[in-house]
């Protein structure tokens, strides 16, 4: 029993022992292999690779990817018109040297992004100040970005890094120009506003004027087309009535009686004092009325 115990300690002994001694580089990673406190080796390829036991090796894996620094904090930049602008910025970067990487920096990625951060930032100054205000927002805000990647490059190299890319993300006024930039934009807005407003007012005037001129042309025109025509209806009825009467005086002289008693009699209320025997009433009187003395002939 002893003796199947020591194998099996042994066995696990060298088990143990194997599992120091190997070990596996992803290929998103990089492995540097340190031989008492010096980088003995980098590995760049992946796969199952092996080492001597601790503490006469170890080995630190370093992340091959790219990486992604923001902008720690917004601080101001003055443009060439001595106008404050705070920028938010952005790189892409990644390991390319691993044995200057760790000289420099250690193992920690966040070594290098501390170191890393200020330099990136005093590029933009240096661009940034060369520019104006339009120039940063719009019409060379590509070219700031590949500027200050060309500055970078030589910087990058002593970190053991590469520069993938470099974007500007925000472009803001600092806040005591942005609160006046703000009024003045409203200022503006409301110019243009009561401008609108003015010169819909003077067209909706303009628009009522020339329909009330049209309506007072088309009532016009109404009321002559309107006379023409009652005059001509007058004139046709003047006629009809002037062949009528002509054909019968008798008839036309009880008409004109009947009219005169419509035009006397209007209402109930109306009172007339005149003698029953006038010929104002003689239509009245009918054919039972004393006719006229006939004169005698001789």
């Amino acid at each position: 029993m002893n003796r199947i115990a020591a194998i099996v300690a042994g066995a696990l002994v060298i088990l143990m022992l194997l599992s120091s001694m190997l070990f596996i580089v992803d290929q998103r990673q990089f492995a540097a292999v340190y031989a008492l406190g010096e980088i003995k080796e980098v590995i760049t390829e992946p796969g199952l690779k092996f080492k001597l036991p601790p503490p006469l090796q170890n080995v630190v894996l370093l992340d091959r990817r790219v990486q992604t620094l923001d902008s720690p904090e917004s601080r101001a930049i003055f443009t060439a018109e001595k106008k404050s602008l705070v920028i938010d910025w952005l790189i892409k970067w990644r390991i390319t040297e691993p044995r200057q990487f760790i000289r420099n920096s250690g193992s920690d990625v966040r070594n290098v992004e501390n170191r890393l951060a200020p330099v990136v930032q005093a590029a933009f100054n240096e661009e940034v100040t060369k520019r104006t205000v339009i120039a940063v927002l719009a019409t060379e805000r590509e070219k700031i970005m590949q500027d200050v990647r060309k500055r970078l490059a030589d910087e990058a190299k002593q970190f053991g890094i590469e520069v993938v890319d470099v974007r500007i993300k925000r472009v803001d006024f600092a806040s005591s120009i942005t609160d006046s930039v703000y009024r003045r934009m409203d200022s503006e807005r409301k110019r243009v506003a009561a401008e609108a407003r003015s010169t819909g007012a003077a067209e909706g005037e303009k628009i009522k004027a020339d329909a009330d001129r049209q309506r007072e042309v088309i009532v016009a025109e109404a009321y002559r087309d309107a006379q023409k025509v009652m005059g001509e209806g007058d004139a046709k009825a003047s006629a009809l009535y002037a062949e009528a009467f002509g054909r019968d005086p008798q008839f036309a002289q009880f008409y004109r009686s009947l009219e005169a008693y419509r035009s006397s009699f209007r209402s109930k209320s109306d009172v007339m004092v005149v003698d029953p025997g006038s010929d104002f009433f003689k239509a009245m009187r009918g054919s039972g009325s004393a006719p006229a003395a006939a004169p005698a002939r001789k």
